[in-house]
């Protein structure tokens, strides 16, 4: 077998498995991809990335329901998502999760997510998943953050403990959203993102 099937055994075997790969990651002062993407919300109405932009600047989280890491997290972004919309952040948490691999990943424990915890912003599914393969996110949880020149100034983990949050000693994307909304320099752009692998649609 000459070199170039070599290559090609592990893509074949990935595709026949049903993995999808995601693209490259967003780079640090990348523009947001994807922004015209009809996204289902809890409430039924389709939601696009650009009406969920705001001038202040935009939070995106890649999150999901059956993910011990999204679990763990959840109260976090929440709370966070929560304070910083009111503050003028456009938030969005997005589900690219496919429900057949996944089935808690589905709508309806979605809706019910949301309602429990006291969601303030839309949490919508990626149907395709195309709209997390544009990112490049792999993972659940996994934030990126745009400033008000549209320009991603962080990409990664919410903080740096999982298990406790009163251990966290590096709350990362609540720095980074506090610097944007202040218009100051995000100090630390980029994080690994620790969690599950997001579960692509085929």
């Amino acid at each position: 077998m000459n070199r170039k099937a070599l290559l090609a055994v592990p893509l074949v075997l990935a595709a026949a498995a049903g993995f999808i790969l995601a693209g490259d990651p967003l780079t640090i002062g990348g523009k947001m991809p994807s922004t015209d993407v009809k996204m289902q919300n809890v409430d039924g109405k389709d939601v696009t990335l650009a009406q969920v932009q705001k001038p202040a600047g935009t939070l995106v989280v890649f999150t999901c329901n059956h993910c011990p890491f999204a679990k763990a997290w959840e109260s976090r972004i929440v709370a966070l998502g929560n304070e910083y919309a009111a503050k003028g952040i456009g938030v969005v948490a997005i589900n690219s999760n496919d429900p057949n691999v996944a089935p808690e990943d589905d709508m309806g424990t979605m809706q019910a997510k949301a309602k429990e915890d006291g969601m303030n912003f839309p949490y919508v599914v990626d149907a395709t998943s195309s709209v997390a393969k544009a990112f490049g996110a792999t993972r659940t949880p996994e934030a990126f953050l745009f400033d008000k020149g549209g320009k991603l100034v962080y990409h990664g983990a919410i903080d740096d403990n999982k298990e406790d949050a009163k251990a966290v000693t590096s709350p990362y994307l609540k720095n980074a959203l506090e610097a944007v909304t202040s218009g100051k320099d995000v100090a630390v752009k980029e994080t690994k993102s620790v969690g599950c692998g997001i579960k692509f649609r085929s």
